[in-house]
């Protein structure tokens, strides 16, 4: 009985220190570019007659920890800094059910001035931060910017 609750425990610890680390993992993980690091979608508003009124970025990010968006970004264009207000939303995990993970939403409307810049732009950055000091500066990647100037071109 006393081997058996041994190997027990230290299966049980093994467990912990796998899932703890599986964890730190996903709310550390490292990305080439934004969309490998979180869910995004960025959309143009156009007026009556066509022309470009302006635009939306938005994220999703979940993570195992307590962290929350700070509502704030900065987009750099070509070095060029556009830093935002953003409105953000924390979920936290839920007591029940399949997923353990608390969802961070971001909302950052784009000004148009800033729009004529991502239109000419060579590379994009965006920076985001959380409450607990973390910074997260990523490029868009070659086809997301694509993706953005095609949809403000439209």
């Amino acid at each position: 009985m006393q081997r058996f609750l041994s190997v027990l425990g230290v299966l049980l610890m093994l467990a912990g220190v796998f899932g703890l680390s599986y964890t730190w993992h996903i709310d550390h993980r490292s990305a080439e570019t934004l969309s490998e690091y979180a869910a995004t979608e960025f959309n143009v508003s156009r007026d009556g007659e066509g022309y470009v009124e302006g635009a939306v970025f938005l994220m999703w990010d979940y993570r195992f920890d307590d962290s929350k968006l700070v509502p704030k970004a900065v987009f750099i264009t070509d070095g060029n800094e556009w830093e935002m207000t953003a409105s953000t939303k924390h979920t936290p995990p839920p007591m029940s059910g399949s997923r353990f993970r608390s969802e961070n939403k971001l909302f950052v409307a784009l000004p148009t001035a800033c729009l004529k810049a991502v239109l000419n732009a060579e590379t994009i950055r965006v920076q985001f931060f959380y409450d607990n000091g973390q910074v997260i500066d990523l490029p868009l990647s070659s086809k997301e910017l694509a993706l953005w100037k095609r949809k403000i071109r439209w």
